[in-house]
């Protein structure tokens, strides 16, 4: 069973990503900011993060850098959900190592059909 590390502030955001996952067959491990999903990620076997952007004490962008500067988690995909659409915001995400992109507000389905590519 893969296991989802959901980062995001907002716990309706992170409701309805646990709903549609755990009934997809996944297990999921919660984290409100990005310095809660890098303890989280680094003392669990992740195999894929979903995490919003803006956030307190360490946002997504950081929680990205910090996790990709670990050798261990090069290959680990990271999908960023998120209110922003700023292209600029966007190519910062994917240099620092975002696997992918979803916009804010999003379709379930979508999500999970993008996470389940990266697993297969």
């Amino acid at each position: 069973m893969p296991t989802l590390l959901a980062i995001d502030d907002s716990p309706s955001v992170r409701q309805m990503i646990r709903v549609t996952f755990v009934s997809a067959g996944f297990d999921i491990i919660e984290a409100s900011d990005g310095l809660e999903g890098l303890q989280k990620a680094t003392s669990n076997l992740v195999d894929i993060v979903v995490t919003d952007l803006n956030m307190p004490r360490m946002n997504g962008l950081a929680f990205i850098r910090h996790l990709r500067a670990r050798p261990s988690y090069h290959g680990l995909p990271i999908i960023v959900l998120t209110t922003e659409s700023d292209q600029a915001a966007r190519k910062e995400a994917s240099a620092a190592g975002a696997s992918a992109w979803i916009t804010k507000p999003f379709s379930a389905q979508g999500l999970l059909d993008i996470a389940s590519g990266f697993l297969k």
